[in-house]
């Protein structure tokens, strides 16, 4: 990918495409088809940078990860983890090394891990301290609560975590952890989080207890309990999935159609969002699809209104603000966005980031400790955004120049890879003008 991509105001977007396979469902398929015996087969995986780190974690950890075909994968697991015989590294995936700690935690073995140069900035110990309470050891190299990081496994307790933040990768690795810990581990949520991973435990035979417990939930596993291998079918991804769709919102004329998106209520808080602000947007051909209800979503060019986003919705699209950041540039009003401290603590500091390429391109913002206002107006565009390296910053401004007024360029394109590799084919497909 070149060093820099320039979006240029677009034609009318029409099409019908399909959002490329969710990045939650495929690090999980992975990593629970490592950890199980028996085969797993996976259709729909996302094959962006970060899955393919995950892709070879498991491998080093004994499993055997075949590619089929486009998007087939075949994970053969040895009932757990083994010895790794080098370095665990998750490149720039998050979810990725905080889910496979959680695993490796369970297994009588040391494993490091490290990252890229953004993923070493990112905090570890919203996981690392829970695992820790259930008797794993850590050895930070470099910097306490930063990669790289040494974990010694086994021998492992349950404990009852009340989570702070909702968070699906600190539930995630806790409960991953375990599986292989004695007792019954337990998460308490005051706030629903992304509920994949017990959706996903239960697709591969294990026993998941998911009670209420006043607006949130208390999740419960038993130690001890076997993964078998499974056929997991993965979901388009609606964080994906909003970046074209979000484009036929701005760009005067537009039709864009995204086929298979998942639409667990946990992931569609901007598709609610957008409503909220006038969106002409439509579900058709609802169905089922890995465990998980999927929909065809078509967006057309819509009058858009200001509006405050309730934060207890952040946990729903806490991924998503960047684009509806964009999206609201082109609305009539304030969209006001509190409540998103997690943000900061990205592949970037994402709300410095959308607020800093939105005044770059004209755009009125106020930026807030937990949160932003954007001020929605014409856009001018015309302006060079500084991404660090992250791709939801890069596609976000992308979408942003095909409707404003002069042309935006990101620097650092290459990232979009992690999560999107044919974002760009995708985008000119429908009639985006991306060079």
């Amino acid at each position: 990918m070149p060093a820099h991509l320039t979006a240029c105001r677009s034609p009318a977007l029409s099409g019908r495409v399909r959002a490329p396979g969710d990045k939650s469902i495929s690090h999980r398929a992975l990593i629970l088809g490592a950890m199980a015996t028996g085969v797993t087969g996976i259709e729909g995986l996302l094959e962006g940078d970060d899955i393919l780190a995950t892709a070879r974690a498991v491998e080093a950890f004994g499993a055997t990860v075949e590619r089929l075909g486009e998007g087939r994968w075949r994970v053969t697991g040895r009932g757990g983890f083994r010895q790794p015989a080098g370095v665990i590294d998750c490149g720039n995936a998050g979810t990725g090394v905080r889910l496979l700690m959680g695993a490796a935690a369970g297994y009588p073995i040391t494993t490091d891990f490290d990252g890229d140069a953004s993923l070493r900035k990112r905090p570890m110990k919203r996981v690392t301290g829970p695992l820790a309470e259930m008797g794993a050891r850590f050895g930070w190299q470099d910097a306490a609560d930063r990669l790289p990081v040494t974990v010694a496994g086994g021998g492992l307790s349950a404990i009852d975590h009340i989570q702070t933040v909702a968070s699906a990768q600190i539930k995630s690795a806790i409960l991953l952890a375990g599986l292989n810990a004695e007792g019954i581990t337990t998460v308490t949520e005051a706030e629903p989080s992304r509920d994949h991973t017990e959706r996903m435990l239960r697709a591969f035979g294990i026993e998941v207890g998911v009670r209420p417990v006043g607006a949130g939930w208390l999740v419960s596993l038993q130690g001890g309990q076997a993964l078998a291998g499974t056929v997991v079918n993965v979901p388009g991804d609606p964080s994906s999935a909003a970046f074209p769709l979000a484009a036929g919102l701005i760009v005067p004329g537009s039709e864009v159609t995204v086929g298979g998106v998942m639409l667990n209520p946990l992931r569609t808080g901007l598709f609610e969002t957008w409503r909220e602000m006038g969106a002409d947007l439509t579900v058709s051909n609802r169905r089922m699809a890995g465990g998980e209800e999927v929909g065809d979503i078509t967006a057309r060019h819509s009058t858009l209104k200001g509006v405050v986003v309730p934060p207890e919705r952040a946990a729903a699209m806490i991924d998503e603000y960047p684009v509806l950041a964009a999206t609201a540039a082109f609305g009539e009003g304030a969209t006001v966005m509190r409540g998103i401290g997690e943000m900061r603590v990205k592949e970037s500091d994402r709300i410095a980031l959308m607020a800093a390429g939105l005044t770059a391109c004209g755009v009125r913002v106020e930026e807030e400790p937990e949160g932003f206002t954007v001020f929605g107006g014409p856009v001018r565009g015309g302006a060079t955004v500084t991404t660090h390296g992250d791709h939801r910053i890069a596609m976000s401004h992308l979408v942003l120049g095909l409707a404003a007024d002069e042309a935006v360029t990101v620097d650092e394109p290459g990232m979009i890879a992690t999560s999107f590799p044919g974002f760009v084919a995708l985008m000119r497909g429908l009639g985006g003008v991306i060079a």
